[in-house]
This record gives C-alpha cells, sequence and structure tokens, in this order.
C-alpha cells in the first residue's frame, strides 16, 4: 500500500435524523467546512421531504469527493433517540466503491456503539496503516481498491445499449470539454450513468470531470461554471431549462439526447463521426467482449486520431494548429471542424 493511498481522505463526518424528525450535522473529524456541511446536509436523504432512503451517494463539490452512506436503525441499538443516521467521508479522489466498503465498516462500529469514538478509531487506523479491523464489524483494506477499477466500474455497454448510434454526441462532447448535463429523477441511475462517461475519454482519465449528483442551487451552479467541461447529473427537471449550463442535454428516463444552440457549430457532424460511432457501437454490441475491453478499443481509435492530430501540428511552427494549415488540407468541412476545435481542447492550437 502507498502511504499517499492513506493520504487521499480528508474527513469523516456523522448527521442523524432524531424520534422528532430532526435532522443534524451531529459529529465529525477532523473538520468540514461551513460552506461544504451545507452542500453535504442537501445531499443527504435525510434532509429531503421524501421518505425515499438513498444508501449510498457521491458527488464532488470545490475539488472535494464526498461519500455519503445512510441507513435505517435497527434495534436493539443503544441509538434509541436516533431513527437514521448518514455517515459522510469527504476524500480528494474518486473511488466509490472503496469509500462505500469503508463507511458501512464505519455504520456497523456506530449501530453498535452509539458513540463517534470509535468511528474515529477506524478512521485514524485506515488513515496510518491502511486498514481497519474488527471481528464484529467487518475489516476494510484499503490496499483492495485500485483506482483504475473504479474507472472501469460504470459501464460503456449499457450506455452504447440505450442511445446508439448517438453515443457519437456524448463522445464528441467529451472529446472537445464540452458541458454534459445528464438529468434522471433517481440519484442511483445518476450515479451509474453519469461515472461511465469518463472512460469514453480514457486518455485523459480523468474523472475530475464528474459532478454526478448537483442541485440547482447557486453555490453549486457557481461552483460547476468554475470548470471548462463537465458531467453532470441532476435530478430536477427544471434543468432542462437551464441551457446556460450545457451544450449538451441528456434526458436518461427518455433516452433523448439534444445538442444546445450554441453548441451546434462546433458539435457538427459529418464522416468521421459516423464512422467513429458505427465502430463504438460495433464493439460494444459484442457480447464476447467485456466493457474493459470496449474501452481499450474507444481508446485505440481515440490515439489514432490523436497521432494524426499531432502529426499535422508538428508540421506547424511551434508544433501549433492554425486554422489555415488545417484548411490546407482539405478536409470535409465537419472534419476540419472538429479537428480545430480537439486541436483546441487538446492545446495543440495556436491562439
Amino acid at each position: 500500500m502507498a502511504a499517499t493511498d492513506t493520504q487521499l481522505m480528508l474527513s469523516v463526518g456523522l448527521i442523524e435524523k432524531d424520534v422528532n424528525a430532526d435532522t443534524l450535522w451531529v459529529w465529525c473529524f477532523p473538520s468540514v467546512s461551513a460552506e461544504l456541511r451545507e452542500v453535504l446536509l442537501r445531499k443527504c436523504c435525510l434532509t429531503q421531504d421524501s421518505n425515499e432512503l438513498h444508501t449510498f451517494v457521491f458527488g464532488q463539490f470545490c475539488r472535494t469527493w464526498y461519500y455519503i452512506t445512510t441507513v435505517e436503525v435497527q434495534e436493539p441499538t443503544v441509538l434509541n433517540k436516533v431513527t437514521h443516521f448518514s455517515v459522510i467521508i469527504t476524500a480528494k479522489d474518486f473511488n466509490p466503491e472503496k469509500y462505500a466498503a469503508f463507511s458501512r465498516v464505519l455504520c456497523r462500529m456506530y449501530m453498535k456503539h452509539g458513540s463517534p469514538v470509535k468511528m474515529m478509531e477506524g478512521y485514524i487506523a485506515v488513515l496510518t496503516k491502511g486498514i481497519c479491523q474488527s471481528d464484529e464489524n467487518g475489516s476494510f483494506f484499503i490496499k483492495d481498491y485500485d483506482v483504475r477499477k473504479a474507472y472501469l466500474a460504470g459501464s460503456i455497454k449499457d450506455v452504447v445499449s440505450q442511445f446508439g448510434m448517438e453515443t457519437i454526441i456524448l463522445y464528441t462532447a467529451l472529446m472537445l470539454k464540452k458541458r454534459i448535463v445528464v438529468y434522471h429523477p433517481r440519484v442511483e441511475a445518476l450515479l451509474e450513468f453519469t461515472r461511465a462517461l469518463p472512460a469514453l475519454t480514457w486518455h485523459r482519465k480523468d474523472w475530475s470531470i464528474l459532478h454526478p449528483y448537483v442541485h440547482l442551487n447557486d453555490r453549486e451552479l457557481d461552483n460547476l461554471r468554475l470548470c471548462t467541461g463537465y458531467v453532470a447529473g441532476f435530478v430536477d427537471p427544471e434543468v432542462s431549462n437551464r441551457s446556460d449550463l450545457f451544450d449538451v442535454y441528456v434526458n436518461l428516463p427518455d433516452s433523448e439526447i439534444t445538442i444546445s444552440q450554441s453548441a451546434k457549430e462546433t458539435m457538427a457532424m459529418g464522416k468521421l463521426h459516423k464512422e467513429i460511432g458505427h465502430f463504438i457501437v460495433q464493439s460494444a454490441e459484442d457480447t464476447d467482449r467485456t466493457d474493459a475491453q470496449v474501452i481499450k478499443d474507444i481508446s485505440v481509435k481515440t490515439r489514432e486520431i490523436l497521432t494524426n492530430l499531432v502529426s499535422l501540428a508538428e508540421e506547424c511552427e511551434n508544433s501549433k494548429l492554425t486554422l489555415e494549415s488545417l484548411k490546407q488540407r482539405h478536409f470535409p468541412p465537419a472534419t476540419e471542424n472538429f479537428l480545430f476545435h480537439l486541436a483546441a481542447a487538446e492545446q495543440l492550437l495556436k491562439i
């Protein structure tokens, strides 16, 4: 286990809902800012009007990842005035499976002892040794959770199964670092779908673009606007009217993808897109291929495009492409347009 693995965790916190239906932030270690605490209370299902229990949600705010596990208190327990509680871990890294497993152990500790002290001991044990072991509450080993597994846990095959050739719109938007907004009323469906999308641009291995659970809240939207491109998930249908937030809008329940008016020019599709789209669909529909193999296929295809782009740039001054140098190649208009904006996204464009 690398020492850095244990240094990725930032804090552990506890929210309780009592028998009077009051929800309070009751404890954290070492600390969480007031701004982040407000966001986490909003993400925690215990503060929402509906009685729907979201056992595990995750997301990020201001470059801090949060992982929230919520449980209903079962009898018999020392927590006689508490009906539900949420354990919240904040961290620097994206790894939902790792933090879901660890927070389940912490939940069992709190259910048994009714005191945050045991949770803090478990947290410090993982922080210092990478291990939290207990006979009755289960064990957690940080070394069992490779970040590559987290990146591969989303299913590109499911994305292609739902959207077919339209997957090329998502691929193009990601390649060009556009803003993708995904709507679904169920947060679990949002988390599952959105986490898969960054794998379409595997060469970047950049899950920092993922904001899977965002509310239409000014502070959260201001944070989102600081990003050049993103994949953002919303449970509020009102987001469909917020064209200022997206270049591509995905209505997940209706399997519809819409390109915003402002992005239509840069997202114009041509023969190259059709070829890539067919390639992605063909790979994903092959029942013998795993998700990891499909991601590798797409990655190889992407590398071909980028290698050609770099070779074009190398022929130019300072290895930077210009629109003039692209025009000399007499590419079809949509291909030229795509390569120009891709060069900008990959910082190969002369400004």
